[in-house]
């Protein structure tokens, strides 16, 4: 009688842990969380302003190619006195005057042209920073999207487990107050379900760990709780394996830096043209006078030529500094080719692996079932030992778990083959 109420208790609180309500969760599938974290991500919206400095910063350096015209007006009233005492004499006098001045520049060299077409590719390099962005983001926002898809199903797991372990338990409970079965079988039954009971509560805290993560990579300010709707198949499976060489040409990451390169390469362009003469023009017209309105005009035109002579070297060093910088780009280059390169096939080869294993762990979890559905018939007739039983028992809760694993690996498998290919949040 005291075993039965022992294990009425352990079943009272397993099913305390599986009937505890839980929050109301919003459901998402995989495009509404996409939909989400393109507007309110930070790191994109972050990106999004890296690119509106670009286009600014051009514009800034193209508005000295156009004339620059300034206007002016001014008033003032002066005071002069002489002598000393009672000898001293003075006046006043008023000044009054407007007018409007420009410049243009007309030669410097293509100094300033070239400083354009770098500001340019700066422009190219910053929109293809944000795709980059949006490349690692909807990695991170597919991982975690796949930890809470992984996470739901895990639960549902456990609580499968659960179920199983408590029918042992009756079993079991049965035999051994029947004299069939010794009081280790009995102990071992208790201690599975008390560590099934343990897996529900790890299973729960991992969800709400997952959930956080995908508030988090949504772009959410607050944590609100989530469940998503998925399957664990993929769409991407590459089967055939393809030209890495040339799928490395438009990933954003080789393209942001040969923009820095060809940006690098006009900035020297640049420093060459700052060794040749300056020339500009400069108009003025306007009024002058002691009243207003003032009546007197006054005009003025010319020309400006500027050569640089001596500088203590500041050119030849800004040249070098320029030299050097473009061979650091062109490295980079190379190098950041030949890691897309090797990522891709990496990328490629964990898919393969992910999607044959897959296969194998499914039939293993097929061949697991019904090994124990035999073996369940076999132990209440008193075939096999509890020994033998067990065991097999134990590699069913073991292969479920393993199934999901590898199901959550090849989703995982195919978002780094995607981000491996330079793909962003659009590619759905």
């Amino acid at each position: 009688m005291l075993k039965v109420l022992k294990i009425n208790f352990i079943v009272l609180g397993a099913v305390f842990i599986l009937s505890k309500p839980l929050p109301a969760a919003e459901v998402f599938d995989w495009r509404e969380c996409v939909a989400e974290a393109a507007k309110n991500h930070p790191d994109l919206i972050a990106a999004q302003a890296e690119t509106r400095q670009s286009e600014a910063a051009k514009k800034i350096t193209a508005s000295q190619l156009l004339p620059q015209v300034d206007a002016s007006l001014s008033a003032s009233r002066s005071k002069t006195v002489a002598g000393d005492g009672e000898n001293s004499s003075g006046g006043e006098s008023n000044s009054y005057s407007y007018g409007v001045s420009g410049t243009q520049l007309i030669f410097d060299g293509t100094k300033t042209l070239q400083e354009v077409k770098a500001a340019s590719e700066d422009i190219n390099a910053s929109r293809q920073n944000f795709k980059y962005i949006s490349v690692t983001v909807r990695y991170e926002l597919r991982s975690a999207f796949i930890s809470l898809l992984k996470a739901q199903e895990r639960l549902k797991i456990t609580r499968e487990i659960y179920d199983i372990r408590r029918s042992n338990l009756e079993l079991i409970t049965l035999r051994y107050e029947s004299g069939l079965e010794h009081k280790g079988a009995l102990l071992t039954a208790e201690a599975d379900l008390a560590d099934a009971q343990y897996q529900i509560s790890q299973a729960n805290r991992e969800m709400e760990v997952a959930q956080r993560k995908l508030n988090k990579e949504m772009g959410r300010r607050q944590f609100i709780p989530l469940e998503v709707k998925g399957v664990f198949t993929v769409s991407d499976e590459a089967k055939e394996k393809p030209d890495f060489e040339s799928l490395s040409q438009n990933n954003p990451s080789l393209l942001k830096i040969i923009a820095q390169k060809n940006s690098a390469e006009f900035s020297l362009k640049s420093a060459y043209a700052d060794f040749s003469p300056s020339l500009s023009g400069s108009a003025g017209a306007g009024k002058s006078g002691s009243r207003w309105e003032p009546k007197g005009d006054q005009w003025n035109i010319g020309l400006a030529l500027t050569m640089p002579i001596f500088e203590g070297g500041l050119r030849v060093a800004q040249v070098s500094k320029a030299q050097a910088y473009l061979s650091q780009l062109k490295e980079n280059e190379r190098s950041t080719r030949d890691s897309i390169v090797l990522v891709l096939e990496e990328g490629w080869a964990a898919l393969q692996d992910a999607l044959e294993n897959v296969r194998v762990q499914k039939k293993q979890l097929i061949a697991t079932e019904e090994r124990s559905k035999i073996a369940q018939a076999e132990y209440a007739v008193g075939f096999i030992t509890f020994d033998n039983w067990t065991i097999i028992e134990d590699n069913l809760v073991q292969q479920k778990s393993t199934y999901l694993n590898a199901q959550a690996a090849l989703l995982l498998a195919e978002a780094y083959w995607i981000q491996a290919k330079g793909e962003t949040l659009e590619y759905v």
